[in-house]
């Protein structure tokens, strides 16, 4: 499998628009969930805790949520705090969340605060460009790597995500 790009939402399903009150009459659209990931070494994780660039959403995406992964153990420290957010707001999409130091998933990262809402449901009219900071819970970790993935749908940059109906 290879890596393909487009413009715009991918729309699926059978009927795009409503002639009746049957199914297979009934428009059934539909959009994509897609996902990106950024691996954080050791190096990273230590990084006094600097933020870094993950990911670059498109245009009126719909964040779903984040899933912290521990790919290798960490060795030398307790956890991994993960705050994920955006440039000029460190924890915009998410507070920090410790990973653990084992090589197993943690419980995913989900977006459950109300507030959150309207800061994932549509990323804005342009790109947005999610930051993550990693700190260690002592500074000697000496091995180590964590996984972040962001699971979003594509829309449209006003952040819709269906055909109108005609």
């Amino acid at each position: 499998m290879g890596f393909a790009t487009h413009l715009g939402p991918w729309l699926l399903g059978t009927v795009k628009n409503t002639t009746g009150t049957t199914a297979g009459t009934i428009r059934n659209m539909g959009a994509t969930i897609v996902s990106q990931s950024y691996t954080a070494a050791t190096a990273t994780i230590l990084a006094s805790p600097a933020a870094v660039q993950m990911f670059t959403l498109p245009a009126g995406a719909k964040i779903l949520r984040f899933d912290i992964e521990v790919i290798v153990a960490l060795t030398g420290a307790s956890n991994c705090g993960v705050t994920i957010g955006t440039s000029g707001t460190a924890n915009f999409y998410m507070t920090s969340v410790n990973s653990g130091t084992s090589a197993v998933q943690t419980s995913p990262a989900t977006i459950a605060a109300a507030t959150q809402a309207a800061k994932t449901n549509n990323v804005g009219a342009t790109d947005a460009i999610i930051y993550g900071t990693f700190t260690a819970a002592t500074a000697d970790a000496t091995a180590g790597s964590i996984v972040v993935t962001v699971e979003y749908v594509v829309r449209d940059s006003d952040g819709s995500a269906n055909p109108s109906q005609v």
